[in-house]
């Protein structure tokens, strides 16, 4: 049930990978494991501590909840993720779920489906050339955002206060801090990692800076707005609008609130679902796993403290 395994992914993704009851079939299966490679499955502390030829951890992903890294670490295993596999998809979804919020596509395509022919908000519509952007997180997603946008004529602040102010500015983009990016901009795209400290982020203080005529765009994690804050502003249409393809609860329930606002654009977390994004994944993980086999230095290990005791990999098949 394909329904099901999203909601199950959340809930790993949310909770760690304890929350996922695995069978003694499943973990007597990794016994004899060398290597294990996983995309969401669980792999929790038992799994771990019950393989004990087990010498990699690959996951097939930039996220690494559903993995025990405390105990990982412990047994001196490297634990590998995927960095930026869905960039590209990411990002070219994001100027389009902008573009549909801000030129009314989805919202036209709905009425015209219903035998409406209306120009919804046509108050509120703009060019892109000369408006504001603000992007929050210059990651891998966040950079191809800016690098895209830069052909729209636009204005482009970034928050990020983990990135150089030079590195941006080389971009094309002006630092700035939360504040500025929340009253300034026209535009406002989250790209940020979901974390304990990204966690509720952007909250009511921070939604009521926006400009009355000004969006929300978050193709990231749902968690990092504060949920209630952002539906009262679009329920009270403080803000222009929102466009939305993540959600706090996956799939959204169908009598969610959201589903009934007219100022927002919804998607089912499709962003970085492409053939492109899938297959590379699998491509990426093991050229890096390789990587250190071959003596090199991997790129995307979680645990590089492991790295010190190379001699864990002499015996490798």
């Amino acid at each position: 049930d394909k329904i099901e395994l999203q909601r199950i992914r959340r809930e790993i993704e949310k909770h760690g990978p304890s929350m996922k009851y695995l069978t003694n079939e499943i973990i007597n299966e990794a016994i004899d494991a060398e290597i294990i490679l996983a995309h969401y499955a669980p792999i929790p502390g038992e799994l771990i501590n019950n393989a004990e030829k087990l010498k990699i951890i690959g996951i097939c992903r930039a996220g690494y909840e559903n993995v025990d890294l405390i105990e990982a670490t412990k047994k001196g295993i490297p634990v590998f993720r995927v960095m930026g596999r869905n960039a590209e998809a990411v990002s070219d979804f994001t100027i389009g779920l902008l573009l549909a919020e801000a030129r009314n596509i989805a919202r036209s395509h709905m009425l015209l489906k219903q035998g409406i022919w209306l120009k919804p908000q046509e108050e509120n519509i703009h060019d892109l050339k000369g408006r504001i952007v603000g992007i929050i997180g210059f990651g891998h997603v966040g950079r191809l955002v800016v690098k895209k946008l830069s052909g729209f004529g636009v204005k482009i602040l970034v928050y990020d206060p983990y990135v150089n102010e030079n590195e941006i500015r080389k971009a094309g983009a002006e630092p700035a801090t939360l504040e500025d990016i929340f009253k300034e901009s026209d535009y406002i795209s989250i790209h940020a990692r979901l974390t304990k400290e990204t966690k509720g982020m952007i909250n009511e203080r921070l939604i009521s800076l926006m400009k009355p005529t000004s969006y929300i765009i978050n193709t990231a994690r749902a968690e990092i707005i504060e949920e209630e804050a952002l539906i009262k502003a679009l329920k009270e249409k403080r803000i222009a609008g929102a466009a939305l393809d993540v959600f706090w609860t996956e799939p959204l329930p169908k009598d969610h609130v959201l589903l009934k606002l007219d100022n927002v654009t919804l998607t089912s977390h499709l962003a970085g679902t492409t053939i492109e994004s899938l297959t590379s994944s699998p491509e990426l993980l093991i050229d890096d796993i390789n990587r250190l086999l071959s003596g090199g230095e991997p790129l995307w290990v979680i645990n590089p403290s492991v790295l010190k005791n190379l001699s864990i990999f002499n015996s490798c098949s």
